[in-house]
């Protein structure tokens, strides 16, 4: 009963979700909406964030993956300026440059990390260079914000919490499938009302396209990315995590295997690990399987499953017809509702600069963001290799 308040008063003070949309015209439903309670609020999709008092300086050193222009403009949203980058691939440098002018391009990473301007760094380099890089970083007293995988070792890992201990300066991986997916936002604020009650597992999917001609020589070689489990998995621990509220957690059992890619050995196209955690369980399956028939990157999926109900993110396409992404159902103990999340806000940028202004842990705590990286390289470690027959 508890829950339910919570819930109803949630949805009066945010008017979360629309319910049953065919009861109402086109019209109507762009402003009013239905809570499980049954009465009728005004609809407002955007809920407006709150800027930073001040901004921040930051610049960008490698740009090995896709994932660096994501954070660039995450932070740019919550108020960080670009004013330069480094990186030492011409056909990289001219593709950023080009998306963003107004950055200088610096000669060498030192250049920009002994700049005092500076209070933050993103990366998105080639996975095994990031850890040491984010060292650098923070022994020269700036922040870091770095692409997932953040680490791809325990030693390495051993060595981050260390170097960060010391410095108190922030080490932050961007799991885009939280913070960049707005129906996952929405989710954790429907979590964190009580919609579904106390959560008790998480199962967390992650197939992705492999895009073989696109992908350079590092991404079929684990020394390089760490694994399947070190890479993608990274995103679904990140999610156990915070939607189980677990502070410790293990990893029960994992499995690894190359089927498909024989041509690449130190390769692999499968995963999967169980999770247990101190406030929950947790699921979670990646591969790099997705059809060219299916009309996006990977059919993303999170189910979280609640004493009261359940939600299940459909994070990229709903194969029911629904266009684009971002589909949120929630089935609790009266209804199933639809949420489109498409025009969520996304508050990640804003939290991580007041983080930097405040010295605060707003957007990520650090012990969250060491413990996730902590399970997928267990995982990856521990994993026992998949071989199937054909």
């Amino acid at each position: 009963m508890t829950n339910r308040r919570k819930f109803i008063r949630y949805s009066l003070s945010t008017a979360a979700g629309l319910s049953t949309i065919s009861a109402f015209s086109k019209e109507l439903a762009k402003t009013m909406e239905l809570t499980p309670s049954g009465i009728q609020v005004n609809y407002q999709r955007h809920t407006p964030l709150v800027k930073p008092e001040g901004t921040i300086k930051f610049s960008v050193i490698g740009l090995n993956h896709g994932h660096i222009y994501g954070q660039v403009e995450a932070v740019t949203r919550g108020g960080g300026q670009l004013v330069s980058f480094y990186a030492k691939e011409p056909e990289l440098v001219a593709a950023f440059a080009k998306r963003y002018p107004q950055a200088k391009q610096a000669k060498s990473e030192k250049e920009v990390l002994e700049d005092k301007s500076i209070q933050l760094i993103l990366s998105a380099s080639i996975p095994v260079d990031r850890a040491p890089l984010g060292i650098q970083v923070m022994r020269h007293g700036k922040d870091f914000m770095v692409d997932k995988p953040g680490i791809i070792t325990l030693e390495q890992l051993a060595e981050v919490r260390k170097v960060q201990k010391e410095t108190k300066r922030i080490y932050s991986i961007m799991y885009s499938e939280r913070f960049e997916n707005p129906a996952t936002v929405k989710a954790g604020e429907l979590v964190k009302a009580g919609a579904i009650g106390q959560v008790v597992q998480t199962i967390g999917m992650g197939p992705h396209r492999i895009n073989l001609k696109s992908r350079p020589e590092w991404f079929f070689d684990q020394k390089y990315y760490g694994g399947i489990l070190c890479d993608i998995a990274s995103h679904q621990c990140d999610q156990f995590l915070f939607f189980t509220g677990s502070t410790e957690a293990d990893v029960v059992s994992s499995q690894i295997g190359n089927i498909h890619y024989p041509q690449y050995p130190a390769f692999e196209d499968f995963g999967d690990m169980t999770l247990k955690g101190n406030s929950g369980a947790g699921y979670v399956r990646v591969d790099w399987f997705t059809p060219d028939g299916l009309n996006t990157w990977g059919d993303g999926r999170l189910t979280i499953l609640g004493t009261d109900g359940f939600i299940e993110i459909r994070k990229n396409t709903d194969l029911a017809g629904r266009s684009g992404g971002n589909h949120l159902f929630l089935t609790d103990q009266k209804e199933t509702r639809y949420f489109d999340c498409s025009k969520e806000p996304l508050p990640f940028g804003t939290q991580l600069v007041n983080d930097v202004l405040n010295r605060t842990e707003t957007a990520m705590t650090q012990d969250h963001c060491f413990l996730a990286t902590e399970l997928t390289l267990k995982a990856q470690k521990q994993a026992q290799v998949l071989k199937i027959r054909k």
